[in-house]
């Protein structure tokens, strides 16, 4: 092993200054042209025959497709790694943020949204107790966007997009893409330096090595309790049906289902298919085995509280039996000071999927470290200490982003699943904030697409809501419980609502 990793030598580095050497004594441009065809060539080579490269990803998912692209039209050598190359089939990943597509589109893959039954979204309409509220995305907050051309997201079937994104990184030129399993890294023993991956390859044991190892290996990461401090926090499950010729209230609109039982989303994911996700909270007695189990929790609670016009589709659903669930995440991103490696997308950083927040995350994340780790500001991965500093300042350049979304989904998910009466008021208190229209509706809502990134906005609109449930508080009682409601109840709101997102912006600040 020690051989192989010392006897390694990085072609990238010799082939650019014999190019640059030679230009610079005027060499022809065609001889330049066959010089470039030859180091691509070589290159290609050294990935193919002997397993090298400038970096080495893991993963062939959202993060890893996007970063494979987005350094291999740097320039950079990349092998991007994957177990499967079969099209995925997941219930989450199919709801791209107006904020996600725009990042999708300076990474240069904006196609990857056509031709794949992709369905327009133009922001949400939220139903509490039966109540609807239009909150849709607010315009001029993209170069492109007008009022009558407002912010697009896109929703559609999350594996259809990952072959595209699959595609693009395939056509990307110093790219070349191989099925194998990564079981492990290998560690220089001098320096602790991590040099490349361990796999098994049709059976057999495999080596790939860079300068760099960007693991994105998803919410179930193996490799993240080795070099991250932090362990994912389980909140609920999202049980997920795919409803066919579902008839939505508002088309081309997500939908937020809010009542006595969990919150529910649903949104169109292709012309026929619309899929929900219905939120179970650990250890809920609708869903115990004793009460029936979750099939008695989707029909005798879930089925009741959706619009009367999704009932039937959800049913048909139901009673076909083919409900699949996923775990509903907390993990605040920490930094990371491995030299040679980096742990990026879910395994690095998840919040709830309330909002529909992770793929908007993960390709600003993508667009931010490609900046980063450009060929103008590190030119070669071999310098291990410069490509250090630049994670530790992509660690805290990506919050005015990242920590909007984390924070927005998980205090969101505190007052959408409210169990006590507290946060039952903070809720009433949100939906009725939304309902005063204006910048009530459309900051929140350009902070929830990804469009807002200014962490000092959520807060402001956050304690707005708080203030405003203690006011709804005081119109909703009788007149001779005012004071009460003023001196007593006022402060339990307040502290309630700094209960619930003072640990979310503590978790952002951390290292």
């Amino acid at each position: 092993m020690s051989t192989t990793t010392t006897t390694t030598v990085e072609p990238s580095t010799a082939t650019t200054t014999s190019s640059t050497t030679l230009l610079a004594k005027g060499m022809p441009k065609t001889n330049r042209s066959l010089e470039a065809i030859a180091t691509n060539d070589y290159r290609d080579v050294r990935r193919r025959e002997h397993h090298e490269a400038d970096i080495v990803i893991v993963g062939a998912g959202i993060v890893g497709c996007a970063a494979a692209a987005a350094f291999g039209k740097q320039g950079r050598s990349v092998i991007l790694l994957e177990r499967s190359l079969k099209e995925p089939d997941r219930i989450v990943g199919e709801l791209l943020q107006p904020g996600g597509v725009y990042a999708l589109e300076k990474l240069g893959l904006r196609e990857c949204l056509e031709d794949i039954d992709a369905v327009p979204c133009y922001g949400y309409q939220v139903t509490y107790h039966r109540e609807p509220v239009h909150i849709p995305y607010p315009a001029n907050l993209t170069p492109d966007s007008t009022p009558s051309n407002p912010p697009e997201g896109r929703s559609f079937h999350h594996g259809r997009f990952i072959q595209k994104l699959r595609a693009a990184a395939r056509a990307t030129p110093n790219v070349t893409v191989v099925e194998t399993t990564v079981t492990d890294v290998v560690k220089s023993g001098y320096t602790d330096q991590i040099l490349g991956v361990e796999c098994h390859t049709a059976g057999k044991q495999d080596y790939y090595f860079g300068a760099l190892t960007l693991i994105s290996d998803g919410y179930a990461s193996k490799f993240r309790k080795t070099y991250l401090p932090r362990a994912p926090e389980v909140r609920s499950k999202f049980f997920g049906l795919e409803l066919i010729d579902a008839e939505l209230p508002m088309p081309n609109h997500g939908h937020v289902i809010l009542s006595d039982a969990p919150p529910i989303l649903i949104y169109q994911i292709g012309t026929h298919e619309t899929r929900i996700l219905i939120d179970v909270p650990e250890n809920l007695p609708s869903a115990s085995p004793k009460a029936g189990g979750i099939k008695n929790h989707l029909l005798n609670v879930a089925l009741p509280a959706v619009p009367d016009c999704v009932q039937p589709s959800l049913r048909r659903a139901i009673e076909s039996g083919k409900f699949r669930s996923m775990p509903n995440s907390f993990l605040p991103p920490a930094t990371q000071k491995t030299p040679g490696l980096m742990i990026l997308g879910d395994a690095m950083n998840m919040r709830h999927p309330l909002t529909g927040g992770g793929m908007t995350v993960a390709f600003n994340d993508v667009l931010l470290l490609s900046q980063l780790l450009s060929p103008e500001r590190v030119p070669t991965f071999e310098s291990t200490d410069v490509v250090l500093k630049q994670i530790s300042r992509f660690h805290w350049e990506r919050k005015n982003g990242s920590s909007v979304i984390n924070i927005l989904a998980m205090a969101l998910y505190s007052l959408f699943a409210a169990d006590d009466s507290a946060l039952t008021a903070l809720q009433n208190g949100c939906f009725r904030y939304f309902q005063r229209g204006g910048t009530c509706v459309s900051e929140p809502c350009g902070l929830l697409a990804g469009l807002i990134r200014t962490p000092s906005v959520l807060v402001y609109h956050f304690f707005a809501v708080a203030f405003y449930a203690v006011w709804c508080r005081m119109w909703d009682g009788p007149v001779w419980r005012a004071p009460y409601v003023l001196f007593v109840e006022s402060f339990l709101l307040i502290w309630k609502a700094c209960v619930v997102i003072g640990p979310y912006l503590l978790a952002e600040v951390r290292k």
